[in-house]
């Protein structure tokens, strides 16, 4: 059989088994092994299968992940995400539309821990829907704003999302890490600046709350205090050069333990439970990257990256076109496809796309250099975001669904809009502008 013409049915058959429920990495294994077999040996893919598994399973900066995501439960559970919502809602809630502006600096800042955008919109959304709905928030405006505040989970390190993307490209996880710092902060600004807007065009749907004083604002910052410190210490000693990533992870983890600990929140219970859930989620993510190793070979050996760049190629296409048609796509296949999966599917077959193209001209980079991988990653990682909270598949929407079952999914939906806008905007200036994803890794300190 042609190798393409297979290639395009083992992605037929991949996207068949995932419409069926058939986790993302076990449909990708199967597919990709079963490739391998047609158009190599049974030995071969035997062969693939034990090389690319050891290979990846014995990643030394793989353990990054079990790192932070023990960090992020343990802050979660021992109630440092309440502490940092309590003193931003302290803050700001006391003028219209604060408890929003509120939620949305909580994501932000449980964002820097946890690396999951569901953890963050579900462990916010817990603390910030009942508090909205208690003084009359518009119920649009409130998911919206959980939903995608959720979302800066996989943009502001530590993220999954850019630890699945380095071992798909082979980037440093600290560059990905330090470049999504910027973009993190301005989409964030982005969705407060949509909060206020939407606020001042309707001014009820997002009362004030109560006013404190100045002694409970300083109380409450400083119990909100554990997660900053903890952020400044392990990402600013990845941009200082003082740890790599694995160590800033395992730092991390221990200060969140320690915290924990002074606390008094540490029970069997608890520690059993965050455990349990750092296991789970590390397995799933670790399952997600084998798949991806067993079926990126196969796509390889389809040659239908190369076939899809050299079409594109002879099209002719400028860069802007170019791009706005890859962006189009991930956007779309975002509506049905979950995050992770886009990723490990898709990437292999962009990214050689993007380094055959003109764009890295257009964008001042060299076709195979880290910069132009680095920045591509910010922008998938956004596109990402963007598919947590697109019908119908989106993830983030039934995390607030089920936080708050009275609230129609249309509404959600609805109260999504405006923050999926701010999104596209975010995307518009990173293309205009990709050096703001480049300052923090292009100055790190080795």
């Amino acid at each position: 059989m042609d190798p393409t013409l297979l290639g395009i049915v083992g992605l037929v058959l991949l996207l068949v088994l995932m419409s069926q429920r058939v986790p993302v990495a076990l449909a990708m294994t199967v597919v990709g092994f079963a490739g391998l077999v047609v158009l190599n040996s049974w030995p071969a893919a035997l062969a693939t299968l034990v090389t690319e598994t050891w290979s990846t399973l014995i990643f030394y900066e793989l353990t990054v992940i079990p790192f932070f995501v023990l960090m992020g439960n343990v802050a979660s559970a021992c109630g440092m995400s309440r502490d940092l919502y309590n003193a931003a809602n302290a803050w700001v809630g006391w003028m219209r539309g604060g408890l929003a502006h509120g939620t949305v600096l909580g994501c932000t800042g449980f964002a820097a821990l946890s690396g999951s955008s569901v953890a963050s919109a579900l462990t916010i959304g817990r603390v910030a829907l009942p508090e909205m709905a208690r003084f009359g928030y518009d119920r649009k405006l409130a998911a919206g704003a959980v939903a995608a505040g959720g979302t800066l989970g996989i943009l502001i390190p530590p993220s999954t999302g850019f630890v699945i993307y380095a071992i798909l490209t082979e980037e440093s996880i600290g560059r990905l890490f330090l470049a999504g710092v910027i973009p993190g902060l301005l989409l964030a600004a982005l969705f407060l600046v949509t909060i206020f807007i939407r606020i001042s065009l309707k001014p009820e749907i997002g009362p004030a709350a109560r006013r404190y004083g100045w002694a409970e604002k300083r109380r409450a910052l400083g119990r909100g205090l554990a997660i900053i410190f903890i952020v400044v210490v392990s990402i600013g000693g990845i941009y200082g050069g003082v740890f790599t990533p694995v160590e800033a992870a395992a730092v991390g983890a221990v200060l969140a333990i320690f915290f924990a600990l002074r606390r008094g929140a540490v029970s069997r219970r608890m520690a059993s439970s965050v455990l349990l859930n750092t296991v789970s989620t590390t397995a799933m993510i670790y399952f997600i990257i084998l798949g991806a190793a067993v079926f990126s070979p196969f796509l390889a050996l389809t040659q239908i990256p190369e076939s899809l760049a050299g079409a594109l190629k002879a099209l002719e296409l400028g860069p802007i076109t170019l791009l706005v048609i890859i962006l189009l796509a991930f956007i779309a296949l975002g509506t049905f496809l979950d995050g992770f999966a886009m990723m490990v599917l898709i990437l292999p077959i962009v990214l050689p796309i993007i380094e055959q193209s003109e764009l890295p001209a257009f964008l001042g980079m060299r076709p195979d250099s880290s910069d132009l991988r680095v920045w591509f990653g910010v922008v998938m990682v956004i596109i990402l975001e963007m598919a947590l909270i697109s019908p119908p598949v989106g993830m983030n929407v039934f995390v607030v669904k089920g936080v708050a079952r009275d609230v129609p999914m249309r509404d959600i939906y609805i109260g999504i809009l405006p923050f999926w806008a701010a999104m596209m905007i975010c995307l518009a200036i990173l293309v205009a502008f990709p050096g703001l994803s480049l300052i923090l890794p292009n100055t790190m300190l080795s």
